[in-house]
């Protein structure tokens, strides 16, 4: 049997926030768990070797169609997501440096997108989303 991450041991794993110039935020719904059917900022797992602001840039990338191009550092959560069984630390980062038009490019992984203002976040939202736009609120000048 094959051991995998989040589910036999603590997965590593990333988030990426892409916010545009008018402040509003790119999310996508899951289809699969964690949190399956919740509102997500793109993200998956650490490859060995890899970075987790690399790993975060090619993540998005593969599932925007977005060029990524500088991401800052945010925060570190860690969340134990009790209803799939699931234990998972990332590294958040922020992007403000992308082009492209943001598309729907795994559909088996993400069902919906959209640009959201952080006022008015679809419902529900991710654990991880929830925490990282409390850091990304925390950060902002004010």
């Amino acid at each position: 049997m094959t051991a995998l991450p989040g589910i036999n041991f603590p997965g590593v794993g990333c988030g990426l926030i892409i916010q545009r110039a008018d402040g509003r935020v790119l999310l996508y719904r899951r289809v699969k768990a964690p949190e399956a059917g919740h509102w997500n900022i793109v993200g998956g797992k650490v490859d060995q070797m890899e970075h987790s602001s690399e790993a975060a840039r090619r993540e998005a990338e593969e599932e925007t169609g977005l060029s990524i191009g500088a991401v800052d550092f945010l925060c570190t959560l860690e969340e134990i997501i009790a209803a799939d069984r699931q234990h998972w630390i990332s590294m958040i980062y922020v992007a403000r440096d992308f082009s492209g038009e943001a598309q729907l490019t795994e559909p088996e992984k993400l069902s919906e997108m959209g640009w959201f203002d952080l006022s008015d976040l679809p419902q529900p939202l991710s654990v991880f989303s929830h925490k990282a736009f409390a850091a990304l609120a925390n950060a902002s000048p004010a």
